[in-house]
């Protein structure tokens, strides 16, 4: 079996990158419970990434600049597994319209690690599910090279947010949502890893 044959088989490595800092936050509990049916689904291999255990600055050095201790040592934890990855899945609430700032900070501390590559959204919020900042994240990883796919999970408060139970009120429209999501992502990250394979992706 060649090497790109091989390839095809082998488990999906896919980020899930938790995207809000704050206490109390209700992103661990809509991760869990996404995470939860990503393992259900089969075939992939989930690093969760959550941003409120990092510590990133927000200053960053200019062109041909050393990033400082501080940056280099949260770096250092998180580069290498965005780098390994063959697809991501962001969970980001929505503040006032947009994404949070951390999320936008891990995101411009890298580039490479993105080209070419599938992400998926699980949004949460109130009336409008976080739709509105998974539809401006879409433009920034446009212009990063990666590939984000059609379909996205939103919980829109308290229609379908998450009970005491942990799971959201509408469970099987959420979880139909977030099959679809993964079935899209999965395409796109076999497809991308192998084309990666094949021949390097050019900028």
């Amino acid at each position: 079996m060649s090497e790109t044959t091989a390839g095809t088989h082998a488990p999906l490595r896919v980020v899930v990158l938790v995207g809000s800092v704050r206490v109390g936050s209700t992103a661990p509990a809509v991760t869990e419970w996404f995470t939860g049916i990503a393992e259900r689904h089969g075939g992939l291999e989930l690093d969760v990434i959550d941003l409120a255990e990092v510590d990133l600055p927000l200053a960053m050095p200019g062109w041909g600049g050393r990033p400082g201790d501080r940056a280099t040592a949260a770096l250092a934890g998180v580069t290498p597994r965005l780098a390994a990855a063959d697809a991501f899945v962001v969970v980001t609430p929505e503040y006032n319209h947009s994404f949070p700032a951390a999320l936008k900070n891990v995101i411009d501390w890298h580039r490479a690690e993105w080209q070419a590559k599938p992400v998926g959204f699980v949004s949460y919020g109130g009336i409008g599910g976080g739709l509105r900042a998974v539809e401006q994240l879409r433009l920034v990883f446009a212009e990063l090279h990666a590939t984000t796919v059609r379909d996205s999970v939103s919980l829109h408060g308290p229609w379908s947010a998450l009970g005491e139970d942990g799971e959201p009120s509408d469970a099987t429209v959420a979880e139909g949502a977030a099959k679809g999501m993964l079935g899209q992502l999965v395409w796109w990250g076999r497809a991308l890893r192998t084309a990666r394979a094949a021949l390097p992706y050019q900028v």
